[in-house]
């Protein structure tokens, strides 16, 4: 649909347990790598499947979840980048997005020790975007409490289905269906065992860090617009010099 963007703000990252008494030489933590709303909400209307590609000394080492929540546990000893491939609804995109995020083990801090009750948790914050989205993918999250929907002036937003529903996966053709199923395992993370561990974005704080990291780089360019112009100038003035 024109003049339409669909947002769904997510977080992604790892949790990871020192083992303690019961750690080995090569498993020596016990960890999570996730991929959720920010908010704790079931993305399964909007993500198919995400895989998560491993360090190539793990046995399979690239792992398929095809059902929320979207996360892999294991053991290890040793840290990593882990690679993401988010996969979308075929009405949403036919191309997957790839992130990356690093696997910490151990406390960054000076003089933190590892501990068997207090995880080491690195998580960022992202936002799927899609512009100009399908009337079926649009009915399918009118209702969702996870994505963000903004109209342009163009645009005519569309009514809701009439059941009331729009959030739940799926039907026999594969794709999420529209009718609600009570029955249906929730897909939220909401009442996840980790959660007390999930860290908290606020929109003030992520736009916030937009609006620094946009200053930095506007401070970098200034500088080096200004660099630039000091070296042309030196140019000419040595271009302006006789050669003899």
């Amino acid at each position: 649909m024109k003049d339409v963007e669909v947002t769904v703000p997510i977080a992604y990252g790892t949790i990871s347990f020192w083992l303690g008494k019961k750690a080995d030489e090569y498993h020596s933590h016990k960890w999570t790598v996730y991929v959720r709303a920010v908010n704790n909400e079931d993305l399964s209307a909007i993500i198919k499947k995400v895989v998560f590609q491993l360090h190539p000394s793990f046995s399979n080492p690239t792992r398929v979840v095809e059902n929320p929540p979207f996360e892999l546990n294991e053991t290890g000893w040793g840290e990593f980048e882990i690679g993401i491939s988010i996969y979308f609804h075929p009405d949403i995109s036919d191309k997957p997005i790839d992130i990356f995020h690093p696997l910490r083990l151990y406390p960054e801090e000076e003089g933190s020790q590892p501990s068997t009750k207090k995880p080491v948790v690195v998580e960022s914050y992202d936002e799927l975007v899609f512009t100009e989205p399908s009337e079926g993918f649009l009915q399918r999250i009118l209702n969702n409490p996870c994505v963000q929907i903004s109209y342009g002036p163009t645009a005519q937003p569309i009514a809701p289905p009439a059941d009331g529903s729009g959030t739940n996966p799926s039907s026999g053709d594969g794709m999420p269906s529209l009718t609600a199923h009570p029955e249906k395992k929730d897909g939220s993370t909401k009442n996840h065992n980790l959660a007390q561990y999930f860290l908290q974005h606020s929109d003030e704080e992520e736009l916030a860090a937009l609006r620094e990291a946009r200053r930095q780089v506007a401070a970098s360019i200034t500088k080096l617009e200004r660099d630039l112009a000091a070296l042309e100038s030196e140019a000419n003035s040595l271009r302006a010099q006789p050669m003899s």
